[in-house]
C-alpha cells in the first residue's frame, strides 16, 4: 500500500487530498489562502498572501508525516503562472513540503480536474462539459472518458471581484459588465473547444459551484457526501445569485452553507457560473467534489 498526497495551490485556497493507493481518501483540507490577492493589479504575489499559504502547507506537512505520505504532487495554477516572484515562492514551498511546486498550464490544470471528476461517473452520461472556477481562471473540459480538448481562460472568482465588483453590494452595472465580459470570454470557448456543444451533462468542480450547492441546500455544516452529485438546477443557481449579489458581505456571511472568508468573491464566481448556464443552455449541473487533486493521486497511482 502506498499513501499518496496531492496539494493545489490555487488562487483562492490551498488544498490537500490523502489518499491510499489513489483509491480510498485519509484525508481532505482546504484553506482559503487568497495566495492571488493583487495578482491581476501588480504581476506579483503579495508578501502577506505568500506567507498565509506557506504557513498552511506547513500545516499540511505535518498532516502528512501523521499519515506516512509515501510520496506527493504539488501543483500551482493561475495565480503563480501570473506572478513575476512566483519563484520565491516556489523556493519556500519546496524547503517546507519537500517537493518543488509544478507551474500547471490551464489545459494541464484542465485534463488533471477532468480525470477526477468522471473517475466515479458513468461514461454512458456523457460526453461531458466540466467546468472549473477557479480564483484566476477557469478551465472547461469536454469529453467522455478522456477529453477532447481543454481551454483555459482568465476569468476567476478573485479576478472577476478585484476587476468589476467594487461596490458593496455590487452595483447593477457592475454586475451587469462582469457578466458581458464572461459571456465574451464563453465566445472564445466555443471557437477554441467546439465539442463543447455536443456535451449533455454539465459537471462543476471547486468552491465557488460546491458553495451555491450548499447555500441552496442550507447546509448548516460543510458535509461532502451532500454535496458530491448534487444536481444543481439552473433556476436554483441563479436564485442563489439573485440572493448573494443584493446582499453586503456582513449580511451575506449569514446564508447556511457559505463560508465567511469566501464571502467577498463567491458573487463573481457565481456570476460565471449562471453566464456557462446561460450561454451553453444547460438546464442543470451535476456538481462534484473529485476534482484535480483526485486527478493528481491518480497520477501518482498510475506512475
Amino acid at each position: 500500500m502506498s499513501v499518496l498526497a496531492a496539494i493545489d495551490c490555487g488562487t483562492n485556497s490551498t488544498r490537500l487530498l490523502v489518499s491510499e493507493d489513489g483509491k480510498r481518501p485519509l484525508e481532505r483540507l482546504m484553506r482559503i489562502t487568497r495566495l492571488g490577492q493583487g495578482v491581476d493589479a501588480t504581476g506579483r504575489l503579495a508578501p502577506q498572501a505568500v506567507d498565509r499559504t506557506v504557513a498552511v502547507l506547513r500545516e499540511y506537512r505535518g498532516v502528512m508525516d501523521r499519515l506516512g505520505v509515501d510520496r506527493v504532487r504539488m501543483t500551482a495554477t493561475s495565480a503563480a503562472r501570473d506572478a513575476a516572484n512566483r519563484e520565491d515562492f516556489f523556493a519556500v514551498a519546496e524547503e517546507v513540503v519537500g517537493t518543488a511546486p509544478e507551474l500547471l498550464s490551464g489545459e494541464a490544470e484542465g485534463r488533471l480536474s477532468f480525470a477526477g471528476a468522471v473517475s466515479d461517473l458513468d461514461p454512458a452520461d456523457g460526453p461531458f462539459l466540466v467546468l472549473d472556477i477557479g480564483g484566476g481562471s477557469t478551465e472547461f473540459v469536454a469529453g467522455t472518458e478522456r477529453p477532447d480538448g481543454a481551454v483555459s481562460v482568465d476569468i476567476g472568482c478573485v479576478r472577476v471581484t478585484e476587476q468589476f465588483l467594487h461596490a458593496d453590494p455590487p452595483a447593477p452595472e457592475e454586475l451587469s459588465q462582469a457578466i458581458s465580459v464572461v459571456h465574451d470570454y464563453l465566445d472564445d470557448v466555443t471557437r477554441d473547444l467546439p465539442t463543447v456543444k455536443e456535451a449533455t451533462r454539465l459537471v462543476g468542480l471547486a468552491g465557488t459551484i460546491t458553495t451555491v450547492a450548499a447555500v441552496e441546500m442550507g447546509l448548516p455544516a460543510y458535509d461532502r457526501d451532500r454535496i458530491h452529485h448534487f444536481v444543481l438546477t439552473r433556476t436554483a443557481a441563479e436564485d442563489v445569485f439573485r440572493t448573494l449579489a443584493v446582499e453586503t458581505r456582513a449580511e451575506r456571511v449569514h446564508n447556511p452553507g457559505l463560508e465567511e472568508a469566501r464571502a467577498d468573491v463567491i458573487v463573481g464566481g457565481t456570476a460565471i457560473l449562471v453566464t456557462v448556464m446561460r450561454h451553453f443552455d444547460f438546464d442543470e449541473c451535476l456538481v462534484s467534489e473529485a476534482d484535480i487533486l483526485d486527478g493528481l493521486v491518480l497520477s501518482l497511482a498510475a506512475g
